[in-house]
């Protein structure tokens, strides 16, 4: 053999670690056949035996097949093209066995039961494209008629749950608790008659008019009396009320705001349909999701002006 040096089965075995059954069978499937063999029958590998066990050993442990080392060996394939697909699969185990971690330290933090253990991985388990068709049935109940309304498309981009590919286990948490609340056929009326609202109440410039008096009167004004602790039927809270109903008289086209039964009972009916605690749920778990900052629970401002408009207006 052109004077190289022929190793032993054993010898291999003492250079490589590998045991001589590995060898063996590595031999026997051809991807490291032996180079000669002896009068007597023993087989005798060249030089090169030692890096391509090396190599072959290597890629075993990576979770590589035997047919691919094969090709690899037999050089139908480069070791680029396998090291670059086996490291795409690897993503994927990866990206599956981080969402089973999120959702065993999701069941072990919450007491979960077996039923709520088995919807946490199934709902874990989805794709992405399972997940939206999930979200957009729900969006699809809420905005039912209301979809192409202009005012709505951020309203609809703010109620959008996206769960990452890498969730943690308070992303697995919320993304259970939302999905619950998509099958909430109730919650679903309830937030298509708050869409409704808001596509009713329209400034005249087209803008949404619940949403200016939220921002501009009951989240201002309504938060300091809430913390002064003003109560909503003294008369401390009478300045409050009469801005608020202008401003919502001015969005509903009216010139004037004196006090009106019909005016508060309408605003009350609003603002008490938003004070639907599932609405907070949502929300809160819709930002843990989606990694937002926690959003500001709106019950106590809501609660309040609800009570002192329902306060001002005379039984029938």
């Amino acid at each position: 053999m052109n004077g190289e040096t022929l190793h032993s089965i054993g010898d291999l075995a003492r250079r490589t670690g590998l045991t001589v059954k590995a060898i063996r069978f590595y031999a026997d499937t051809g991807i490291v056949p032996p180079t000669d063999r002896t009068p007597s029958g023993y087989r005798r590998y060249g030089s090169d035996a030692v890096a391509r066990l090396e190599l072959v050993r290597t890629l075993r442990e990576l979770g590589v097949d035997l047919a691919t080392i094969r090709r690899v060996m037999d050089r139908e394939v480069s070791l680029t093209d396998v090291a670059a697909t086996h490291a795409e699969a690897l993503d994927v185990q990866i990206r599956v066995l981080r969402r089973r971690r999120a959702v065993l330290t999701a069941v072990a933090r919450r007491g979960s039961t077996p039923k709520e253990m088995e919807l946490m991985h199934q709902l874990a388990r989805q794709s992405a494209a399972e997940r939206q068709c999930l979200v957009d049935d729900f969006l699809d109940a809420v905005f039912d008629g209301l979809r192409d309304h202009p005012v709505l498309a951020a309203v609809t981009r703010s109620l959008t749950p996206e769960l990452p590919d890498d969730p943690e286990p308070e992303q697995i948490e919320a993304w259970t608790e939302l999905a619950e609340l998509f099958q909430d056929e109730d919650f679903r009326s309830a937030l298509h008659g708050m869409a409704r609202d808001l596509t009713t109440d329209r400034a005249p410039d087209g803008t949404m008019g619940l949403a200016r008096i939220l921002a501009d009167v009951v989240r201002a004004q309504v938060t300091r009396a809430v913390e002064a602790g003003v109560e909503p039927e003294s008369a401390g809270a009478e300045p409050i009320v009469t801005a608020l109903a202008r401003q919502y008289a001015r969005v509903l086209g009216q010139r004037a705001a004196p006090p009106d039964p019909e005016l508060y009972r309408r605003l009350a009916a609003r603002l008490e349909r938003m004070n639907d605690p599932r609405r907070d749920r949502y929300l809160s778990s819709l930002a843990v999701v989606n990694g937002w900052p926690a959003p500001e629970s709106l019950e106590p401002v809501l609660t309040w002006t609800a009570a002192a408009l329902r306060g001002r207006i005379p039984e029938r």
